[in-house]
């Protein structure tokens, strides 16, 4: 049964949503994100998260670079101050972001200091209050990553009633990580593991509003598992499987599009016309190959892969050459 709220609304299906990859600090940088692009060009990608603060009064050239491959790219704000986080919503709209997703799920120390992140879940007339200035502040759709509930948080009724309460305030797209953040007692990195998964909630919740589009994050490692999900919800968000592991991300994205999939080393040459562009204008090699050391896990040459690019692309002068020489092994 649908919330009374909203009897006739329903969300509009973007179908980018099936399948995206999670917002990783340090990780999903945008040469990370080019390099998914290619391996999946159906996906939705998410910046690192950056705190409004530093998008308004930052240096944007450098933390919110994109290459125009990267569409459709969501930018991931983090804040709980409503006019700090609509200012930078439009400025991410205007640089051209294609969504702007409101960060309620991670656990650090720092974004508890500050006042964001999972936190946030214990205040859902804040986050409401932020999403509507958001939505007001920008063009494009906001969003709102989030977790089941904080510490020993275990009642759904408590999980729904966050949503609702945001749903109110014009969020119609939420990304669920189905675990609970501990912000007492366990790291940001026990965080991801140690937290029983109960992504039957965001199964629930899909149900109990139809109205909602419901992406779930969290454990998926396999492409069975995430392709599962797809009975219950509306996407699935790839984390460090995408990472460690991202040609799943790239049979994912032709399993479930219908498209021919592509041998490891195709993909990565493709990558050669962006390479040499950074390159040109006086980048380094090491800050593009850290995020395809995993392409070749599990296969033949791939530790020979791995060790060509880690212990020669901070080399003075490397350049494409050392991605072929990686590549030899594999053949």
């Amino acid at each position: 049964m649908g919330n009374p709220l909203y009897p006739q609304e329903q969300a509009r299906y973007d179908a980018s949503l099936r399948l995206s990859v999670a917002p990783m600090m340090d990780w999903t940088d945008s040469h990370c994100r080019v390099f998914h692009r290619i391996l999946a060009p159906h996906a939705r990608l998410y910046t690192e998260m950056v705190h409004a603060n530093a998008v308004i009064h930052g240096d944007r050239a450098r933390l919110l670079a994109m290459d125009p491959t990267e569409h459709p790219l969501a930018l991931q704000l983090g804040g709980s101050e409503p006019a700090l986080l609509a200012q930078a919503a439009r400025i991410g709209a205007e640089l051209g972001h294609d969504e702007v997703n409101l960060n309620c799920g991670c656990p650090s120390d720092r974004v508890q200091a500050g006042r964001f992140g999972a936190c946030l879940m214990r205040e859902p007339a804040l986050v409401a209050e932020c999403v509507a200035a958001m939505i007001a502040g920008c063009d494009v759709p906001v969003t709102v990553k989030c977790r089941l509930g904080v510490d020993d948080d275990d009642e759904y009724g408590r999980f729904r009633g966050f949503i609702d309460t945001v749903a109110e305030a014009g969020c119609r797209t939420f990304i669920v990580h189905a675990r609970n953040a501990w912000l007492q007692g366990l790291s940001p990195k026990e965080n991801r593991d140690i937290p029983p998964l109960r992504r039957d909630w965001a199964w629930r919740l899909r149900r109990e509003r139809p109205y909602l589009q419901v992406v779930v994050n969290g454990g998926i490692a396999d492409a069975d598992t995430a392709t599962a999900q797809l009975a219950h919800v509306d996407g699935v968000m790839l984390g460090r499987a995408a990472y460690h592991t991202p040609y799943l991300l790239h049979e994912l994205d032709c399993a479930w599009y219908g498209v021919a999939p592509r041998p490891r080393a195709e993909l990565l040459r493709a990558m050669r016309p962006y390479v040499e562009g950074v390159l040109a204008r006086g980048g380094q090699l090491k800050h593009i190959t850290r995020h395809v050391l995993g392409l070749f896990a599990g296969q033949r040459g791939g530790r020979a892969f791995r060790q060509v690019l880690s212990e020669g692309a901070h080399r003075h002068g490397a350049d494409w050459s050392l991605v072929e020489r990686a590549l030899e092994p594999t053949g």
